[in-house]
């Protein structure tokens, strides 16, 4: 489903226009900078999300780490994942595809941000299920801006595309584009979202849309967690419906 790419890729953006305050600039409320994101500090962030498909259930538990660069206008991003499968043909826990990426931040201001980001997913699945079983360049622009004033009303859009460019002959190539558009609404130290991805997978020539609503709250100065159901939708769907947990720890 990758749709968590999103939710979290949004760590992605800093304030390049200010970065002669870099320094202080993680005591500044900007469009990436709510109790969710976070761009400016070392961040773990671990979740599960299971996934309900034709076939049976999958389950991923991911650790991802997110590391500022620098002067915070770049960004270090890995993700480990660990999939089990409860299908009609196997009941197995294993290693999926492990993921590196670094986005850079040329335009941030108080109101609205733009971003870019290059990923790379390796093929170390220990079994096709788990992954695409081809090496992945994803290539993803971010957009953010506040209806606001308060900055209380945030919207996040993103354009990525997925392609492959090495790996095992016996899988299909991968080569889908996503669009996706997210709506945060942050009171206090809880926030609530609604998303909706768009995903048209050129191979399958059909689309594998999603949505989903997120809550989440800030439970400590270092600490938060949150939530998401999630329904798939669209002629070529991979799953029918999802639930992601996860806690986000500053460090």
């Amino acid at each position: 489903m990758k749709k968590f790419l999103l939710s979290l890729g949004i760590f992605l953006f800093l304030n390049i226009q200010l970065r002669a305050q870099a320094a202080d600039s993680s005591n500044v409320y900007n469009v990436f900078n709510q109790p969710r994101y976070h761009y400016f500090f070392n961040s773990v962030v671990l979740f599960n999300e299971y996934l309900d498909t034709d076939n049976g259930s999958y389950n991923t538990t991911n650790a991802r780490l997110l590391l500022p660069i620098g002067d915070k206008s770049w960004n270090f991003r890995a993700d480990l994942p660990l999939v089990s499968a409860n299908t009609n043909h196997q009941n197995k826990t294993g290693l999926g595809d492990i993921s590196a990426s670094v986005a850079f931040i040329p335009i941030l201001g108080q109101h609205h941000g733009l971003s870019v980001k290059a990923r790379i997913y390796a093929n170390t699945a220990v079994d096709p299920a788990f992954g695409t079983g081809k090496w992945l360049f994803v290539p993803t622009v971010f957009y953010g801006h506040y209806f606001d004033k308060a900055k209380k009303v945030l919207l996040i859009s993103s354009l990525e595309y997925q392609t492959s460019f090495a790996g095992s002959s016996n899988q299909s190539d991968v080569n889908t584009t996503i669009f996706e558009n997210a709506i945060y609404w942050f009171q206090g130290k809880n926030w609530f979202a609604v998303d909706a991805a768009f995903r048209y997978n050129n191979t399958l020539d059909g689309f594998q849309n999603n949505a989903y609503l997120e809550f989440g709250r800030k439970i400590t100065k270092e600490n938060m967690i949150y939530i998401h159901p999630s329904v798939a939708f669209g002629g070529e769907k991979s799953y029918n419906y999802g639930f992601e947990c996860g806690v986000l720890i500053l460090f």
